[in-house]
């Protein structure tokens, strides 16, 4: 039995000629083995279009049929061009089939913003952060990142009824 409904993957760059950056790989390799390892049916790829063709949802759906799933093990959210769309878009779709438990995979630094905006939408979340594979050059930017998300964790806590209510409303939830 899966401990979740469903995975819902964050996205990331697509470099030119649709080639997925290393984040967008790490974190969908660590999605495919979630689900490999039988901790939901499915999995949500949630991106949109970026500065290169095609979305980021595509370019990861095409890293998990190359790993052996299957297209209906994929759920593809490729609208989205922010944190606050990912999780409203993905949260429709979700809804859309009754699936309220998910495992949000994205980096470490990323996740507490990401939970904290599915559970003001109702959801039950457990998160999960691929490996960083650090390297000394990479260090310095995972640490920008985590100075980032401290800044933006307050701003979307205070903004987060403004951007997500639309959603909250359409999906019925009753305010805690």
């Amino acid at each position: 039995m899966s401990a979740a409904d469903a995975i819902v993957v964050f996205g990331a760059a697509v470099w030119a000629k649709g080639k997925p950056s290393p984040t967008l790989r790490r974190r969908t390799l660590h999605a495919i083995a979630l689900h490999k390892d039988e901790a939901a049916p499915l999995i949500v790829l949630s991106g949109g279009l970026g500065k290169h063709p095609p979305s980021e949802a595509q370019v990861m759906a095409s890293l998990c049929i190359d790993a052996g799933l299957k297209p209906s093990d994929l759920i593809l959210e490729d609208r989205s061009t922010s944190t606050f769309e990912n999780v409203a878009h993905s949260a429709k779709l979700l809804s859309e089939r009754g699936l309220k438990k998910i495992i949000v995979v994205s980096d470490a630094y990323h996740l507490p913003r990401i939970r904290m905006c599915f559970r003001y939408l109702g959801f039950e979340t457990t998160a999960s952060s691929p490996p960083e594979g650090l390297v000394p050059t990479r260090r310095r930017r995972v640490l920008l990142s985590w100075l980032r998300e401290l800044a933006a964790l307050p701003w979307y806590w205070i903004t987060m009824h403004k951007r997500l209510g639309a959603t909250r409303s359409a999906l019925r939830i009753e305010r805690a």
